[in-house]
């Protein structure tokens, strides 16, 4: 029996199983929506933090992925009724860890895998379950071979052709539409077999996570290494020598900060943040966050934070957490530690109130920042050097209330969990399955899009999640004034 199918009598599984788009008309903020607005809310101050489950031995520099795996309640199904998985990589072991979202118990593991590699969970074969998408365990410097492995664990294929990249993560989409889906690894674009084909950058790229989207409105998506673009066939898109030439210390983050019918690209790399236009034209040219000489290459994320319908973008400059308006003005900044400058952060709206949280982890703390004005609501310890790692937020134990997962690679736990006490926080979608995500990448029940809807025509977000009501992305109500 398919996810798709029933596992209650009369009953349909309910998953967001399509990208946003039923909505329609004119939102609150005055622009074209494709989403509808949210409904639910959680009682005024309803943002207290407790710990859900701890787990150790996992020490991880790797951020948690959130989807269904496993056959929670023994129905024959994995589907909306299960529990959905946590999985942890190993930095230390490379050991990849499948955990049960309401517990934290191990339901299986995989040895072997790159311990500094972001995986990427998704359905790849068409069999309805999302496959684990990994590289296997190298030593010393990339390159790696590509490792895929089904929903259980069990071994599908190893690639032939290794791709570089170190500190890098995996994407998949179906970039030309024709229902395969691509896998995209370091400089390297494979297809859902695993076949080479083609590279980007020719070399190893270091402390990367490329992405993919529709640039040109063409229909057809583009693989956006930062400094660089390319066509689905590997012709070059753009080429901007200016940032980052050597490949190293890139992250591009794709939202719609003008309002045209195009996006922008903000590229955090160790010279600060350029954003460019659509072509690859500069917008703003390596403007750093903060002259205090930090560290960084600012792994971004792109969310309306303070609920004025216009969405901004947060990076770490290894000593402050800062979020900026499209105009690059200052909105809040918050002190953090972080001498490499990689770890990133991600929001969400957990009171529905229109005002989202921010989350951001550095060397010693996982924190929740006021969208509107960055004072801290809650922090919990953490112990990390940092990668390219982040918190994560999904409704992981389908309680319909979102939970937080932060990582650690040291100190007395390697995941910690936080939910609110009552579990009144709204509903996040139940997935996050890889670093570049961004909602319409993927569907609830692991699919991937062969058409997917463009993220800045919907919610014009990236590395957030997105509220759920009945099964269906909707767009929390901004706040009145």
């Amino acid at each position: 029996m398919s996810t798709s199918e029933s596992s209650a009598a009369g009953e349909q599984p309910v998953f967001d199983v399509a990208s946003p788009g039923s909505g329609g008309g004119i939102g609150r903020c005055g622009m074209p929506v494709d989403v509808e607005q949210c409904v639910e809310t959680a009682p005024p101050d309803s943002f207290e933090p407790v710990v859900q489950w701890t787990a150790t031995g996992m020490d991880s520099v790797v951020l948690p992925l959130v989807a269904n795996l496993t056959d929670d309640n023994g129905d024959g199904n994995i589907d909306v009724y299960d529990t959905p998985d946590v999985v942890i990589v190993g930095s230390v072991t490379n050991v990849l860890h499948v955990l049960d979202g309401a517990t934290g118990a191990e339901h299986f593991s995989i040895p072997s895998v790159s311990g500094l590699l972001t995986p990427a969970l998704g359905d790849i074969d068409e069999d309805g379950l999302p496959e684990i998408v990994t590289g296997d365990t190298t030593v010393g410097l990339p390159p790696t071979t590509l490792a895929v492995y089904e929903h259980d664990g069990t071994f599908k294929f190893r690639s032939a052709q290794q791709f570089g990249g170190a500190f890098t993560a995996i994407a998949l989409a179906d970039l030309d539409n024709d229902g395969d889906v691509e896998i995209l690894a370091g400089d390297t674009l494979y297809d859902h077999l695993g076949n080479a084909l083609w590279a980007g950058f020719g070399y190893v790229t270091y402390v990367i996570a490329p992405t993919i989207a529709d640039l040109d409105g063409d229909g057809d998506q583009e693989v956006i290494f930062g400094n660089k673009a390319y066509q689905d066939d590997g012709t070059l898109y753009f080429d901007v020598p200016s940032v980052a030439p050597d490949g190293v210390g890139l992250f591009p983050q794709i939202g719609n900060f003008d309002g045209d019918d195009h996006p922008e690209v903000v590229v955090g790399h160790r010279g600060g943040v350029t954003i460019l236009e659509h072509e690859g034209t500069i917008k703003v040219s390596a403007a750093a966050p903060h002259a205090d000489g930090s560290a960084g290459v600012y792994p971004g994320t792109i969310h309306d934070f303070d609920g004025d319908c216009v969405s901004e973008f947060a990076v770490s400059s290894g000593n402050f957490y800062t979020v900026y308006e499209p105009d690059l003005s200052v909105l809040w900044s918050a002190p953090v530690r972080d001498a490499s400058g990689v770890a990133g952060g991600t929001a969400f709206d957990f009171l529905g109130d229109g005002v989202s949280e921010a989350m951001y982890g550095d060397e010693i703390f996982m924190f929740v920042f006021n969208g509107i004005n960055g004072s801290v609501f809650f922090q919990t310890p953490r112990s990390s050097g940092t990668a390219i790692e982040y918190p994560t937020v999904a409704d992981i134990d389908n309680d319909g209330s979102a939970e937080i997962v932060v990582v650690s690679n040291s100190g007395p736990w390697s995941v910690q969990v936080i939910q609110d006490q009552q579990n009144r926080w709204i509903q996040a979608r139940r997935i996050w399955n890889q670093h570049t995500y961004h909602v319409t990448n993927v569907n609830e029940d692991g699919t991937i899009p062969q058409f997917e809807e463009p993220n800045w025509h919907s919610l014009n977000t990236f590395r957030t999640n997105a509220q759920i009501e009945g099964g269906s992305v909707c767009r929390p109500t901004p706040p009145e004034g």
